[in-house]
């Protein structure tokens, strides 16, 4: 009994730090970014091979939407959008070593293209942008980095493209919440950057017993250093751009 009420105390506990824990703020200047990863047809498009477990999550989200709105924001009040994307080549199968989910992806044939250097069969393909997003991708704006090849950016340039363009804060959005995005979140937050995160511009898997998207946005509120919604996102660049005309 002495246990139990010991461990009720403790969860009580655990609660209020919770309810407590502190809200660091983030502040878009003028070496603030706007990164988005895997805006593609994979994971965003009804025919995309992981839309019957990410597709209820990204309707409840209205990602496909919020997502654009980054891009929006990026061009109108010319902040630079780094897209991270995600690409596996022919090559990548011969990996020995692999997680479960990467195992899964190589599967299913998601990300694929014929070669680093070939746009062969890519136009449309899972690895292709989503259709609504081209024409955000094709201007000067933004930067499409080198691929990332598990989740982080530890495996493209996306940290070096920051860095040479004086960027230490970013803004982040993308697919998948609980993957790629939570990896480029931690990656960043390690690197040095001042990371927030836009929580209903991604998504992620839902399975039985693992919402993926419920662990993401656990982990945006313990190690970002504010969690915005888009909503919330859109009003922030527009009191910014306010205060700059005054």
């Amino acid at each position: 009994m002495k246990r139990i009420w010991i461990l009720l105390i403790a969860t009580v506990l655990v609660n209020q730090a919770m309810a407590q824990l502190p809200d660091p703020g983030f502040t878009i200047d003028d070496r603030t970014a706007i990164i988005i990863t895997d805006p593609q047809n994979d994971f965003l498009s009804p025919d995309g091979v992981t839309w019957g477990v990410v597709g209820k999550s990204v309707q409840e989200n209205n990602t496909v939407d919020n997502i654009e709105t980054l891009f929006k924001l990026g061009e109108k009040y010319d902040i630079p959008v780094f897209v991270s994307p995600h690409y596996y080549y022919p090559h990548d199968h011969q990996w020995k070593m692999e997680g479960a989910l990467e195992v899964l992806m190589h599967n299913i044939g998601m990300f694929d293209r014929k070669d680093a250097l070939s746009l062969e069969g890519f136009e449309g393909s899972g690895a292709d942008w989503l259709a609504q997003y081209k024409k955000y991708i094709e201007t000067e704006n933004v930067v499409v980095t080198s691929p990332h090849k598990v989740y982080g950016p530890e495996t493209n340039d996306l940290v070096l493209q920051l860095r040479k363009r004086g960027i230490d804060k970013v803004i982040l959005g993308g697919m998948s919440a609980n993957l790629c995005t939570e990896a480029h979140m931690r990656e960043l937050a390690e690197q040095g950057f001042g990371v927030a995160v836009v929580k209903d511009a991604t998504a992620a898997a839902i399975l039985p017993d693992l919402n993926g998207y419920e662990a993401a946005v656990t982990n945006f509120r313990m190690i970002a250093s504010h969690v915005y919604t888009t909503d919330e996102l859109v009003s922030e660049f527009s009191k910014r751009s306010v205060n700059s005309n005054k």
